[in-house]
């Protein structure tokens, strides 16, 4: 009995150490994905031999929601992520079936990823900001932008879901296990090849036949050519001017067009149509001359904020009269206020520019001119009434009498004493007398001058000189001196403090009252600057040495008798001082 226990116990060991020995050959790590036989299938699960001391038993609804549990048998080989070697209350082993093969589709994108490679997969669902994607059990974002080239109606979006369709991975991020997909940068990338392929074909000059119009937009006409976008131009579908493309073309009209470029950075392809037809400018141009006094025959067919276009009758050829060849007056009008559409009117030829097929003409150069009229009439110095048409911060407008002809009359010139205040006395409507100084025919230009009809207040001073000594009337007082006249209030003449006395206690300005006479020196006079200046100090001291030179000094005491001629009291004895 004892050599039967001996025996099993030896037997024991020896599958222990052979278990141990085989176990730790076999490098299994938790997190790795190793392949196992399939031993057993029943109603929950899936019995998995991974060559461990035990089986794992995987729920059958991993099979199924990879749709390979009918391919799976007995004995089949399987992927297993290993998740725990030993659970640590059972003591059996964790795997996962789905999760290994979401570790392998990972690996998959990954490599695809970084080769830049294309994947195929299916469209499951609509989500906040896109849509889901399985790719071999990968979950992916398909953003709204990223679906197609161009929007799409609902019915094309479920038809897209019903098949898989090929994408480019743009974005991966392992830690949040996202993956961002672009179906749009996998049609880009087919409509640029193919693109460059019909590109590569075309030539500059070429003709092409039967190009349909696919759309219209304001600035010009989509074309196809060839299967491919062209664009042409407004400027490139006639040689006349439109207002829009539509006014010639229709969507899905075919027609005959030349490519004029062929950009190879951005691959556009430039087509034109008016290229293929003769240019009735370069023969029209010809019936006419430039400057000449010779009048034209016209239709206004378009008015806009800078000029009208105008149709030449008798070619059928377009010009332009720019805003300021309108009218002879208003520079600035809008054309609209003087000219409509289907006007019949007469122009003038100003320019041809026969490269840009560009016709300059004049409207206001076929009406007389006002100031020819004006200039003929008035001269340099005449005296008009002028009514006040807009005043200004530094001048009034005025418009002449029996004329259309404003004029100018600025704040100097309406007073002599020329304060910009003198204008807060007028406004509009306003007749005055006026004296023209100036005419500027050219310019289009007339100075006015109020001023120049009353007296001039500085001829009373343009015969006086420095030094003179003048009696001046006090017009107002104020902390920092006094205001003077001589004899008209428009022509006022300011003394400082300092010069209204010689000594400093009777430079105060209340010594003087508004009406009181004043005698003053001129200290500073400049004609051409009608410039005057004045000084009581300096007649005081003036007076002061004339007093000094003629009676030896300007104190009283002794030197008095000296001054009335009493030094012969002097040599005169008292008769009783001799007693």
């Amino acid at each position: 009995m004892e050599e039967v226990t001996e025996k099993n116990s030896s037997l024991k060991k020896e599958f222990e150490s052979l278990l141990v020995k085989d176990l730790g050959n076999r490098h299994f790590k938790e997190g790795e994905i190793i392949t196992g036989v399939v031993e057993e299938i029943s109603k929950k699960f899936v019995y998995v031999d991974l060559g461990l001391k035990s089986s794992s038993a995987i729920p059958i609804e991993e099979f199924k929601l990879s749709n390979e549990i009918d391919e799976i048998k007995v004995g089949s080989k399987v992927k297993i992520l290993l998740e725990r070697l030993e659970h640590p209350r059972t003591g059996s082993l964790i795997a996962s079936r789905e999760k290994a093969r979401k570790a392998v589709a990972w690996q998959k994108m990954e490599k695809a990823f970084e080769k830049s490679e294309k994947i195929e997969a299916r469209i499951v669902s609509r989500i906040k900001g896109g849509y889901a994607v399985d790719c071999q059990s990968c979950l992916c974002f398909l953003p709204n932008s990223q679906l197609s080239l161009k929007p799409l109606n609902n019915d094309e979006i479920k038809k897209l879901m019903q098949e898989k369709q090929i994408f480019e991975i743009v974005k991966m991020d392992k830690r949040r296990g996202n993956i961002v997909l672009s179906r749009r940068q996998h049609l880009q990338r087919s409509v640029d090849a193919s693109r460059d392929e019909e590109i590569s074909k075309l030539k500059v000059g070429m003709v092409i036949e039967n190009a349909i119009v696919k759309a219209l937009t304001a600035w010009g006409a989509f074309i196809m050519v060839n299967n491919m976008e062209t664009l042409c131009h407004i400027n490139e579908i006639s040689h006349s001017r439109i207002s829009a493309p539509s006014d010639l073309l229709k969507v899905g009209q075919k027609l005959r067009v030349k490519i004029i470029k062929i950009d190879p950075d951005t691959k556009k392809v430039s087509t034109s149509i008016k290229a293929l037809t003769e240019n009735p400018f370069n023969n029209a141009i010809k019936e006419y001359k430039i400057g000449s006094d010779t009048d034209y025959d016209g239709i206004v067919t378009s008015v806009q904020d800078y000029g009208v276009f105008v149709k030449l009758e008798k070619t059928g050829i377009e010009g332009l009269v720019h805003q300021s060849e309108i009218d002879h007056l208003k520079k600035n009008i809008h054309p609209g206020k003087i000219l409509s559409v289907s006007q019949r009117i007469k122009v003038r030829i100003l320019d041809i520019e026969k490269e840009k097929n560009r016709l300059s003409l004049s409207y206001k150069r076929t009406l007389p001119n006002p100031w020819d009229a004006f200039c003929e009439k008035y001269k340099d110095s005449n005296t008009v009434s002028a009514t006040v048409r807009n005043i200004t911060d530094y001048a009034l407008f005025l418009d002449i009498e029996d004329t259309n002809i404003s004029g100018m009359l600025h704040y100097r010139d309406l007073d002599y004493s020329e304060k910009e205040s003198e204008l807060q006395k007028y406004k509009k409507k306003d007749v005055l007398k006026v004296k023209i100084l100036e005419i500027n025919k050219e310019q289009q230009r007339v100075r006015l001058s109020k001023k120049a009809l009353d007296p001039d207040p500085f001829e009373y001073w343009s015969n006086k000189k420095i030094s003179d000594t003048v009696t001046v009337t006090v017009d107002s007082v104020s902390p920092r001196g006094v205001t003077v006249f001589a004899k008209n209030r428009s022509f006022p003449i300011f003394i400082k403090k300092n010069q209204l006395a010689k000594e400093f206690e009777n430079q105060r300005t209340s010594r003087f009252v508004p009406g009181q006479k004043v005698d003053c020196e001129i200290i500073e006079f400049q004609k051409d600057k009608r410039k005057v200046a004045l000084s009581i100090k300096s007649l005081e001291v003036k007076t002061a040495k004339e007093v000094l030179k003629k009676y030896g000094s300007t104190d009283s005491g002794g030197v008095l008798g000296d001054i009335f001629n009493f030094s012969s009291l002097k040599t005169k004895k008292n008769p009783k001082s001799k007693k």
